[in-house]
């Protein structure tokens, strides 16, 4: 008897019957996604990978849905992911910075993601209390359990990885504010700024503070500047991709301000949609395409309706352009124009609140953000 093929009629129908047995319809689009699941995952049988390799994958798939589960909970309310060492000591200047500003950004009416160990992590929880945070706990031979504040929570997600953790991280995250670590500090913020250059996260405030009298930040900032800037490593545009806070309240600020008239965006196809908490004067149009050229491929930046493919946020005025898919950060120096045209308009701009829902639905610019 000859094996059939994972994309021949027969195989096709059992999917389609199996996804209609759940309760889902492989006509619409999330059934056809289901279903190319469900391809994927047969084909690893033909594929001849060994244990270890369907394992990870196993084990990954079961980790992102589950935490996807629980941040769907949670959709409406803006989130802010917070880095930083777990190391850092509850009476340190970096550590009650770290409480203070998740407790006023919790304030604002968000929610506060980070780890869930201790150090700024629990700093991090402490500030939004238990309700406001979630936890994203790494499993590592030296940290077994979560901090007091966010052990037991259902908010508590535990991970094997570190890809699909940091999936989670970014993902979620309406911003980002990192405080002084060590090399997993590091690498959660380059890999954050490397996501915006390069376009494959959707562009949010990254805030980079510190306690009292800390020099970290300035440091860390003459390294970018003197070799990375200095020899041509990134554009002279990318340090605007991060924004080093002088205080709390400038911090809170910051982030605020970034969602003064700009909510979210997406692309469709090559052109990028700029969904806008009010709607721009021409006079407005006329400065972003005189100051933002560059980021045109054709045409002119133009207000526009939401497009056909687009289910979110229909209400929102929009701008749009056919873009180069290139200079993100100058991008993010768009959106910050745009921002400085709150004063000119009549609506609640100067107050960035959650009411419109989170910039950030969880998926990736390519799709709907």
């Amino acid at each position: 008897m000859s094996k059939a093929k994972v994309n021949d009629e027969q195989t096709m129908q059992a999917i389609h019957s199996l996804v209609r047995s759940i309760g889902g319809d492989p006509d619409t689009f999330d059934g056809k996604l289901i279903t190319q699941l469900v391809e994927t995952s047969l084909k690893l049988i033909p594929d001849g990978h060994d244990t270890g390799q369907l394992k990870l994958l196993n084990a990954a798939l079961k980790e992102m849905r589950y935490a996807y589960r629980v941040f769907n909970k949670y959709r409406p309310t803006q989130k802010i992911s917070i880095f930083g060492s777990a190391r850092t000591p509850e009476d340190h200047p970096d550590y009650i910075a770290a409480r203070d500003f998740s407790a006023a950004i919790a304030d604002k009416g968000w929610m506060a993601i980070t780890g869930a160990g201790d150090g700024i992590m629990k700093a991090g929880h402490e500030g939004p209390t238990r309700e406001g945070s979630f936890g994203l706990s790494i499993r590592l031979p030296f940290e077994t359990t979560a901090n007091t504040v966010i052990e037991g929570d259902p908010k508590l997600i535990n991970f094997r990885y570190f890809f699909t953790r940091k999936l989670m991280f970014m993902s979620h995250a309406d911003a980002v504010a990192v405080f002084p670590g060590g090399f997993g500090t590091q690498d959660e913020l380059f890999e954050t700024l490397t996501l915006g250059q390069t376009g494959k996260s959707n562009i949010v405030p990254v805030v980079l503070l510190e306690g009292e009298n800390g020099v970290y930040w300035k440091h860390w900032d003459n390294y970018i500047r003197l070799n990375l800037l200095h020899n041509g490593w990134i554009s002279k545009d990318d340090p605007s991709l991060y924004y080093i806070a002088d205080s709390i309240d400038d911090a809170v600020n910051h982030v605020l301000n970034f969602y003064r008239v700009y909510h979210s965006s997406r692309y469709v196809r090559d052109t990028l949609v700029l969904r806008l908490r009010e709607q721009l004067h021409e006079e407005h149009l006329d400065i972003l395409n005189d100051e933002f050229a560059s980021l045109v491929k054709t045409g002119r930046i133009e207000q526009c309706e939401a497009f056909e493919i687009e289910e979110d946020h229909l209400d929102l005025p929009r701008i749009a352009f056919e873009s180069t898919r290139r200079d993100l950060a100058i991008v993010r120096k768009l959106i910050d124009r745009i921002n400085s045209f709150a004063s000119d308009l009549p609506g609640e701009s100067n107050a960035a609140t959650a009411e419109l829902g989170t910039a950030n639905d969880g998926v990736p610019p390519e799709g709907q953000s």
